[in-house]
């Protein structure tokens, strides 16, 4: 059965895209086909950590959204090569990046029941072992619906007292829509920062479980969203924390 798996920040700039696309490249490198929502239709930018680029009559999912696109089309492999060596895929369905499109979405919005459906319509044609959906950052109706739908909400946040506050709301939310398994992941972690004593106020803060704590790096900045850690640094700590987060996740599933 296909996993969803949606991955949320009450505030944008948490490295949320970014860890989505790690994470897939992580359950592909296990032999796991993935599929990508780039639900962030404000900001889109998964496709630029896969080096994926809009060409001319390619779909994205503004056409499934708000036009009569089918789901499949608007869905592009992006498997970078050594997933594809380890028999593993990455889909992925990117959001338009033209501005005129963002504001006509951001001005008439969308049906988020016509995305749910999709996404359980894709899993089932390119028979996916996991969806991801970026959501868009904050409290909205459509990151809700989202959520309500996600066998585990991964939720990104910073060592930030604004990311704390706002991260309590979003759980408390995430909690009564009955998001059976929330993952917190505390991500650009200064190495000034104690990591235990990050992990101490993150539990006495949150009733969730703990999915990782993930350094602030120069080496993963260098990359400039221009490739993905797990592969460019695969012995980094950044990237062992998500391969770490990749397993438990997939030993959650199993047992599920």
């Amino acid at each position: 059965m296909t996993q969803i798996i949606a991955v949320h920040s009450f505030r944008g700039g948490t490295g949320k895209s970014n860890l989505t696309a790690n994470l897939a490249t992580s359950l592909g490198l296990q032999g796991q086909r993935v599929a990508i929502f780039d639900t962030d239709l404000a900001s889109p930018g998964v496709h630029v950590l896969f080096g994926y680029t809009h060409e001319d009559g390619d779909l994205c999912l503004n056409d499934f959204l708000q036009e009569d696109a089918a789901i499949k089309d608007c869905v592009h492999e992006v498997t970078p090569a050594p997933v594809k060596a380890a028999k593993g895929h990455v889909f992925l369905a990117p959001a338009s990046m033209d501005s005129d499109r963002i504001a006509r979405l951001l001005r008439e919005g969308y049906q988020v029941e016509k995305l749910n459906d999709a996404i359980f319509a894709l899993a089932d044609s390119l028979k996916l072992d996991y969806v991801i959906v970026d959501t868009h950052p904050g409290i909205n109706e459509e990151t809700l619906l989202s959520a309500a739908i996600a066998d585990c909400l991964v939720m990104v946040m910073r060592p930030d007292s604004q990311d704390y506050l706002g991260t309590a709301v979003a759980i408390e939310v995430a909690q009564r829509l009955d998001v059976a398994n929330i993952q917190l992941v505390m991500n650009k972690l200064p190495s000034q920062f104690s990591r235990d004593e990050v992990r101490l106020r993150m539990q006495e803060s949150y009733e969730v479980s703990i999915g990782s704590i993930l350094p602030l790096s120069e080496d993963l900045l260098t990359l400039a969203s221009g490739g993905l850690a797990v592969l460019e640094f695969p012995n980094h700590t950044w990237s062992t924390a998500v391969r770490d987060l990749c397993k438990s996740l997939m030993e959650a599933s199993v047992s599920a």
